[in-house]
């Protein structure tokens, strides 16, 4: 059965009361099959801090999503910032079933705390990050002022079969505190895939 979780950006050691994440969270934890009735997610949701919340190291993260959330092939993972970049590296080696990236980056930006997490210092597998999912979606802001969106919009040209919307004046996703583009597009591709 099918899970939904979540890997919240870096920053944030309250992720279970933070921005769009439990509102998302819970609305795809309560989402139906419009034929079947049954839930979408019956194996459950998922809505955890991390370790080392604050930097994000791929050294710790990794390693929790594998062992600690026990991620498979039969979960979707939603990556928000640092945490699409975890979901990038998770999957150039293991499979999901679907991924949802905001506000995602394939560089360290010029950031010395980027660099030193660990995501962006060997070459993306594009490749395999296409195809060790069924779907892809992601989503990007123009207004993103931690991200810019020539960036985001790299990380989309690379994956083969993304779905990639842009929404204007969303910034970094970071102030809403209801994401229901997500939620919709989640429900869309869970019950056409």
């Amino acid at each position: 059965m099918s899970r939904i979780i979540l890997i919240p950006g870096n920053g944030n050691d309250q992720v279970e009361t933070s921005m769009w994440y439990p509102s998302t969270i819970h609305a795809l934890a309560d989402a139906k099959h419009p034929e079947t009735g049954l839930h979408l997610f019956g194996g459950g949701a998922v809505l955890r801090t991390f370790p080392d919340p604050y930097d994000a190291h791929e050294n710790i993260w990794i390693p929790f999503m594998e062992d600690a959330l026990e991620i498979n092939e039969s979960d979707v993972v939603i990556g928000h910032s640092s945490g699409a970049a975890a979901i990038l590296r998770f999957i150039e080696t293991r499979k999901v079933k679907g991924v949802v990236l905001v506000s995602a980056y394939h560089s360290d930006l010029g950031d010395i705390s980027e660099r030193e997490a660990g995501y962006f210092n060997r070459p993306w597998n594009w490749d395999a990050i296409s195809s060790n999912a069924s779907w892809i979606v992601q989503f990007s802001s123009p207004s993103d002022h931690l991200v810019p969106i020539d960036e985001q919009r790299l990380v989309a040209s690379k994956i083969a079969g993304v779905d990639y919307i842009e929404l204007p004046g969303r910034g970094h996703f970071i102030r809403d505190h209801d994401f229901p583009e997500l939620v919709t597009k989640v429900i869309q591709k869970m019950t056409t895939a």
